[in-house]
């Protein structure tokens, strides 16, 4: 298994493009040079679709897409962000007073982070912080997740945190579930702290154990944005993942990863179609990630 790596140290490839443009964006709204450029990847689900909050396994890819964040340190505790992709809205809040936001929802994201962060670095100050990314919003490339873990990486750097890949994942999954409101898995906040240039992930949900797998030189991964757009904290998201619970707590364990495909057929005639059919693909998903490991 991969060993834990700092979170600030993770070696995807970043957008260049992004990288200049950070820069110069801070610079025209803070007036001075940023002290940390941070970068974190979005990421592609190969296989192990609803899986990762059943404790089972998925096989992600980080892209060439993300969120790249431009900051500096402050001797206060006020978080001032612009968000150049969206409307070059500013938010304005102090770590004293985290507020959730109806009107700039992307706001929950940094504010949910820092709350969650706090919990185990409470002395942390502000910071004056410019975010861009070129991860399609509501795509399915975890946009979400690029933009928690970037924020996590720079508050690391500004602060000089000890914070590995896992727990900044741990941290960001918090700030979904506990902040934004989506009750997602762990999956995409640990691909993109500790994805690998040229490597998928075959990562236990239930131990956070992990093994990269070599994607093979011939082998070129197509991702098509089919601009159908999703959001998951008003989508059926979390309408499955109840769903999936209720069959685990039909079997009298914490998670469908616990759940057989022969223990699920036998059981067939007392469960609901619907909640069976979502009990089947999570418990046949979870040896289809393992064959397309191997497959690797």
């Amino acid at each position: 298994m991969a060993q834990q790596v700092p979170a600030h140290q993770i070696s995807i490839e970043k957008s260049f493009d992004q990288k200049e443009l950070v820069q110069q964006l801070f610079e025209q709204q803070f007036q001075r040079s940023a002290e940390v450029i941070s970068h974190a990847p979005g990421r592609v689900n190969l296989i192990g679709d609803h899986t990762d909050y059943n404790d089972g396994f998925v096989l992600p890819a980080a892209i060439n897409y993300g969120t790249t964040i431009a900051a500096s340190a402050r001797e206060d505790k006020v978080v001032k962000v612009y968000a150049h992709d969206c409307d070059q809205q500013i938010n304005e809040f102090t770590l004293s007073e985290i507020v959730f936001d109806q009107q700039m929802m992307w706001s929950n994201y940094v504010k949910g982070t820092l709350q969650a962060l706090m919990k185990k670095h409470p002395d942390i100050n502000g910071a004056n912080l410019v975010v861009t990314g070129n991860v399609p919003q509501g795509a399915g490339l975890s946009s979400s997740a690029s933009f928690e873990i970037a924020i996590l990486k720079t508050f690391a750097q500004l602060y000089q945190l000890d914070l590995d890949g896992i727990s900044a994942a741990l941290i960001g999954q918090q700030a979904e579930n506990n902040f934004v409101g989506c009750n997602c898995g762990i999956m995409d906040q640990l691909i993109s702290a500790m994805g690998q240039q040229g490597h998928a992930m075959l990562l236990d949900c239930k131990d956070l154990s992990f093994e990269d797998a070599p994607i093979p030189d011939d082998l070129t991964l197509f991702i098509v944005n089919s601009n159908v757009k999703r959001g998951l904290v008003d989508s059926a998201y979390n309408l499955r993942r109840q769903q999936c619970e209720a069959v685990a707590k039909f079997f009298g364990v914490s998670a469908l990863r616990e759940v057989s495909m022969a223990q699920l057929n036998s059981a067939q005639e007392k469960i609901e179609p619907e909640l069976f059919k979502r009990a089947r693909h999570v418990v046949s998903e979870n040896a289809r990630a393992f064959v397309t490991l191997k497959a690797l």
